[in-house]
C-alpha cells in the first residue's frame, strides 16, 4: 500500500483545498515560528524512533528524502509509522493494512495528536472541522485511488508478462 501511495504523488497530488489548507498551515508556522527546528523532532520532542527496540528502529531510514512532511519511525509489512513535532503539536500516523475476513485488506489510519501546551490545544480545536471535513475525507479517496491505479497496474504487468 505505501508503494501505492508513494506513486500515487502523496501530498503533491492533494485536492486543492487539501492544498490550501496546507499552504496556509505552513505560511503561518513559518511567520509565527510554529516549525522552528527546535520546535521539532530531536530537540522540543524525543522521536518515538529513539525509544524503539532496535528491530523496529532500524526498519526505516530517517534520513532519506521524504514527500511527507513527516519523519519515518518503522515500517513493517503491513504497517507504518511516522511523526512530525513542531510549536503546537507531536503527531504519529499509523496506517495499518488490516485483513478484512474475506480474503482482501483494509488501509487503516490512526493519527494520534498530543498538543504542545495551551497553544496546541487552542491549535487543535481550530483545525479540528479541516480535519475531519477536508483533510481526512481527501486523504482517504486518494489514497484509495492510488490504490486501485497500482492493482490495475500490477494485473496489467501480470498480463503482459503472460501471466493470468
Amino acid at each position: 500500500m505505501l508503494t501505492a501511495m508513494r506513486a500515487g504523488g502523496g501530498f503533491a497530488r492533494q485536492s486543492s483545498a487539501n492544498r490550501f489548507l496546507f499552504a496556509v498551515r505552513w505560511k503561518l508556522g513559518a511567520l509565527l515560528g510554529w516549525d522552528r527546528p527546535e520546535a521539532g523532532l530531536g530537540n522540543r520532542v524525543r522521536s518515538l524512533r529513539e525509544r524503539l527496540p532496535r528491530e523496529l528502529s532500524e526498519t526505516v531510514d530517517p534520513t532519506a528524502p521524504s514527500r511527507l512532511p513527516f519523519t519515518p519511525v518503522y515500517q513493517l509489512q503491513d504497517e507504518y509509522v511516522a511523526e512530525l513535532a513542531n510549536g503546537t503539536v507531536h503527531t504519529l500516523m499509523h496506517l495499518g493494512w488490516v485483513p478484512t475476513g474475506n480474503g482482501e485488506h483494509q488501509l487503516r489510519m490512526a493519527v494520534l495528536v498530543k498538543p504542545n501546551g495551551l497553544l496546541g490545544r487552542c491549535y487543535l480545536m481550530f483545525i479540528a472541522p479541516f480535519r475531519y471535513l477536508i483533510v481526512y475525507p481527501a486523504l482517504t479517496r486518494q489514497w484509495e485511488q492510488a490504490w486501485r491505479d497500482h492493482r490495475t497496474a500490477v494485473q496489467q504487468d501480470g498480463r503482459a508478462a503472460g501471466g493470468s
